[in-house]
Formats: structure tokens, sequence, C-alpha cells
């Protein structure tokens, strides 16, 4: 290679490994943005407890991630299982150092960056069960659920030859609609329904105590969304494509969410407009590379949609999920996740990253995609939900062991 060309080869490397170690940064402080969106709605008494069940996360899944999450979740597997779960030849990140992809990002880069996705997901599900778990059984269930039902799924959607990927099912999942939120959605629902309700729910429940912690945990998880998404081309080329979507499908439906709660009790709520922000982002991130700046605007008004009425459904019927997970990143990232099969542009698809993808898209258009991520909508589900329940029952005969 020329040394000029050379040059220019290590400068891109540099500015690309840059860019996505700032945007993990950006990511790893969701987690704490997260903690204080969460203790904005608990009662003042749970504040700590609740704000230390997502800083729990970040050092107990940093440990497991760098031992063997990385290389069970991106490594090629063997055998039968390859399509579910990777290797254990990357342990304790032997191939930091090493080349990822094309050469122009790192294994260090790339494991830092998608660690911070395996913090922030269980964390989420912690919104589910605040004030009525034990803080040894909460370091129990993350440890189990990140293992069992993270590293596979992580592995099945975005590891190589993953059975529900681009070289799968074909379906499509660009920052973490299945990985991320579904997951996490699906978990705390089934988290809420066996742990059971809170002592005095819903008679009693108190309202957020400190909305100022609520809209300043949105906008910092806002803040972060751009690292969430942006750096999800692996690339600083072209991502403020997927920065323009993320803001604008976080903008359309915080507006969307106000002017539900407009006419219907004639006022909007600033919780309702962080809420809605939150959904937004939530539903743009399994699409946020792959539609249209147009539509990012009608994912973030449908999303919220949805998520609106699954708020008021749970109310209706009394089901203790704390603060909305399954609501907002369960029914969000389900819209985001079929509205990206509905909206995905082909040309924004393409076939050496997404070779399946491309190819239903150009055979079949975007119905074919569509059932394309349904099928990954239920296998989600069903895989979240049944080993979640199994964890859970691990946990609580744990827990009747230690009392």
């Amino acid at each position: 290679m020329p040394p000029c060309l050379f040059a220019a080869d290590t400068a891109l490397r540099s500015a690309n490994n840059g860019f996505v170690l700032i945007s993990a940064a950006l990511v790893l402080m969701m987690t704490p943005a997260l903690a204080l969106f969460y203790a904005g709605f608990v009662r003042s008494r749970n504040v700590l407890n609740t704000m230390v069940m997502s800083f729990a996360a970040m050092g107990l899944v940093s440990v497991l991630w760098v031992l063997f999450g990385y290389s069970l979740a991106f490594s090629p597997g063997q055998g039968p299982l390859a399509p579910f779960i990777g290797g254990l030849q990357w342990a304790g990140l032997s191939n930091w150092s090493a080349p990822y992809g094309d050469g122009q990002l790192s294994h260090g880069a790339v494991a830092f960056f998608q660690l911070t996705f395996a913090i922030i997901t269980p964390a989420l599900i912690s919104g589910a069960v605040v004030e009525r778990i034990s803080f040894r059984a909460w370091l129990l269930f993350v440890l189990l659920w990140s293992t069992v039902i993270y590293l596979p799924l992580a592995h099945m959607v975005w590891g190589p030859g993953g059975f529900l990927g681009p070289d799968g099912l074909g379906a499509l999942d660009f920052a973490g609609g299945l990985v991320v939120e579904m997951a996490s959605g699906v978990g705390a629902a089934v988290a809420a329904a066996v742990v059971g309700s809170r002592r005095h729910h819903p008679a009693q429940v108190a309202p957020p105590h400190n909305v100022p912690f609520i809209l300043l945990g949105a906008g910092l998880l806002w803040f972060g969304w751009f690292g969430f998404n942006g750096a999800s081309y692996f690339a600083a080329k072209g991502a403020g494509f997927s920065f323009i979507t993320t803001s604008t499908a976080a903008s359309a439906a915080m507006l969307a969410w106000c002017l539900i709660e407009w006419f219907k009790d004639g006022k909007p709520t600033a919780v309702g407009a962080a809420t809605g922000a939150v959904a937004g982002l939530v539903g743009i991130t399994p699409a946020a590379g792959f539609v249209s700046i147009g539509s990012s605007i009608l994912i973030g008004a449908l999303t919220t949609v949805a998520c609106f009425i699954a708020v008021q459904i749970k109310a209706a019927i009394k089901f203790d999920d704390s603060l909305d997970t399954f609501m907002v990143h369960g029914v969000g990232g389900t819209t985001g996740a079929l509205l990206t099969g509905l909206l995905a542009v082909k040309e924004l698809v393409p076939a050496d990253y997404f070779p399946l993808s491309a190819k239903i898209l150009e055979e079949q258009g975007n119905m074919g995609m569509l059932a394309a991520q349904f099928k990954a909508v239920l296998l989600t589900y069903g895989f979240v939900g049944i080993g979640t329940v199994v964890i859970l029952l691990i946990v609580k005969r744990s827990e009747e062991h230690t009392s």
C-alpha cells in the first residue's frame, strides 16, 4: 500500500474508533440517566434503592462482558448452536486490539460500545419491580438474565450467522429494537407478573415525587440516544442521518403525547412530555438508519399512540408494572420493529451488510419485510418471556433458601 493511502487508512480507522468510543460513553451515561428518570417516579424513600439497581448493572454486566459476554454474543459459534450463541474464543477480550470487520475499527472499541447496550437492557427491567424486590435477588436476576437471555438474543440478531438477523430470518434491528427495547419490555412484564403487585396497589400508589428528575433524566436519555443510534453505523460517515431520524422521532412523539393529553384531559403534562419523548426514541431505535426522515415523524407519532393506549389498558386492568417499562419499551419496541419492516427504504439497506434483508425488500417489498419483522417479534417474545419466567423462579427459590 502506498504511504499516502496507508496514512489515510490509519486516519480513517482512528476517526471511526474515536467516534464509536465517544458514542459508547454517551450510551454508558444513559444508565445513570435512566436511574434519575426512574427515581423521579418513585416515593422519596425508595429513590436510593431505585437508582442503585441501575448502577449495580453497570458493575456486574461490565465484568461479565469482559470475561465471556462479548465472546458469546459476537464471536462465531460452533456446530448446530452457531445461529443461537457464539463461542468462547474471545473470552477475556483476548482480541481487543484485532481489526473488526473491514479493519476500520478495533474489537476493543466495538466491545465497549456493545457493553453499554448490555448494561442498560437489564437496568430497564428494574422499572417494573422497583419498591418490591431485594437487592440480593436483583443482582442474581441481572447475572442470570444477562447470561441466559441477553447474550443469545444479541447473537441471534447481530452476531455472525445469527438465527434472527440478516444471515438468518432477515429481520432488521438497527440499534436494539429487538435486543434492548423489546427484550427489556417483555422481561419487565414477566417480572412484574411473577413478583406480584405492591402491597397497596393501586389504591395507594403515590404520584411522581420529583418531576424535575424525570425531565432531566429524559433529556439525558435523549442526549445519550445519539450515541445509541448514531454509532450503530460503526462509522462516523453517514451517522448524521440517524442523528436526525432519532431526534425527529422523539420530537414528534413528545408532541403527539402532549396533544393526546390535551384532548383527553384538557392540558398536557410534564411527565407526559417526557414519557412521549422516550417512547419516540424507543420506536425509532430499530429503524433509525433504514427509514426516511419523513417516516421517522410517523414512527414517533404512531409509537406514542400505541404506548399511550398501552398505559391506559395497564391502568384499567390494574397491572403493576411500576414505571410502565413494558408499556413504553415493550410496546414501543414492538411498534418500531414492525414499522421498520413497513417503512424501510431498500436503498438504505445495503446488501453487503444485510444480504437476506435486502433480498426480501427487492423481491417481496415492504410487506415481505414486515412479515420477517413480525416473525422476529414473536420469537423474541417467546424466548424472552419463557426464559425470564424460568430465571425468576430460580431467583425466588434462591431467596427462599437464604431467608
